[in-house]
């Protein structure tokens, strides 16, 4: 089979596919008639299927012969913003939009899955098993990882997983990969600083929260600057803060709500336990009592560095050396991808879908966000190729 040739044959309809979906998004775990469609698809091309993380779908192709079985992921959920774009398939749904290309990356599963399936079906050497992971929920609860609590990584286990997400910052045509840490963890910082009230008139008679408030967030920016080597990025963000009642009295109690970001789990943990320490020790300090806790967050995303050498001699083949570039410095932000890492191998890469010409350059969660749907042909072939390199290989 012409893999470019075939790609080229099926493009209008996965133009159509992605307006489609992006027509008519889906907030997180509200993802049913997407789900719906995509089963349709993937019965219409002959390939075994099956709902999984509620909304979730996945796809399985089975080779003629035992072998690997390479898992691919693309997610699905829109975002609440309401899109501005003047086009024909602008969301239908005031409010909603799939402002960061899982439209995009959904469609880009339905054409690597198809151009597999038929490949497979042609080709009776070919070895193992392809995986399809439609993933639910990537821009809250972290889809994924219900998706591998399902059990989608097993029977028949997945040996190496891949991903992409598009970049309107990188022109289409053009790929942007990174050895190693890629996105960062991501936690929650609730703190809670107790003390007691009084009259504003008679502060010695009180506790003052806010007072023990303002030293513990002074406190928390020393971190980062003086706690963390500056070759290891952190950050600690506070971005909500409540307390008091009036004027005129002594706030007994005072909460901060935050973010906090790493990228490997020993400053992770180290980072954590620096935070509840100088919270407990400040409000002690102050006669008070100061608590902290975590809602975790996804784990940062390292890549495996063996397949990111796969993906850019593919890319450099197939786009060209000067359209693959690589990423300086890791994102401080978040990507669910990671908990398909602690699965299995894998590799996460970024696919180009800006176009200055055509005006499309705003940057993702964003109202006029769009892309060129050439990429969609890009991640398409790359996809395949990554695969089918990755079943011939190993």
């Amino acid at each position: 089979m012409d893999i470019n040739k075939r790609i080229d044959e099926i493009y209008d309809e996965l133009v159509e596919i992605r307006r489609d979906l992006h027509k008519n998004p889906e907030l997180s775990q509200n993802e049913y008639r997407t789900q719906k469609k995509l089963r349709e698809y993937l019965n219409k091309w002959g390939i075994e299927n099956y709902p999984c993380a509620d909304t979730g779908l996945v796809g399985i192709i089975k080779g003629k012969n035992k072998g690997k079985t390479i898992g691919i992921r693309g997610d699905m959920d829109a975002l609440p913003i309401h899109e501005k774009n003047k086009v024909p398939y602008r969301s239908l749904t005031p409010g909603v939009m799939h402002a960061c290309g899982h439209d995009a990356h959904t469609t880009i599963l339905l054409g690597t899955g198809r151009i597999l399936k038929e490949l497979m079906d042609s080709k009776n050497s070919i070895n193992g098993n392809v995986k399809l992971f439609f993933q639910p929920a990537e821009e809250t609860i972290g889809g994924a990882e219900r998706m591998i609590n399902e059990g989608c990584m097993e029977e028949p286990k997945v040996d190496y997983v891949l991903g992409l997400h598009v970049q309107p910052y990188l022109k289409v045509g053009r790929v942007e990969l990174k050895y190693g840490k890629l996105n960062a963890s991501t936690d929650t910082i609730n703190i809670s600083l107790k003390g007691k009230a009084s009259h504003g008139a008679y502060p010695d008679k009180g506790i003052d929260a806010i007072l023990m408030a303002g030293n513990v967030i002074t406190a928390l920016q020393s971190i980062v600057s003086r706690n963390i080597s500056p070759l290891n990025s952190v950050v600690v963000s506070l971005g909500k803060i409540s307390g008091g009642i009036k004027n005129n009295i002594i706030a007994d109690q005072v909460t901060i709500t935050g973010t906090m970001r790493t990228l490997d789990d020993e400053i992770r943990k180290y980072t954590k336990d620096r935070i509840s320490s100088l919270v407990k020790n400040i409000a002690m300090a102050y006669g008070g009592e100061g608590t902290t806790t975590f809602k975790n967050g996804y784990k940062a995303l390292i890549n495996d560095n063996e397949l990111v050498d796969i993906i850019k001699e593919n890319a450099e083949r197939l786009l060209g050396k000067e359209n693959v570039e690589f990423k300086e410095f890791p994102s401080l932000g978040a990507e669910d991808f990671s908990y398909f890492l602690d699965a299995a191998k894998g590799a996460f890469f970024h696919l180009g879908c800006g176009n200055p010409l055509k005006g499309i350059t705003s940057p993702l969660h964003t109202e006029h966000f769009d892309i060129d749907e050439e990429c969609l042909k890009v991640g398409v072939r790359l996809q395949v190729e990554n695969a089918m390199t990755l079943l011939k290989r190993y």
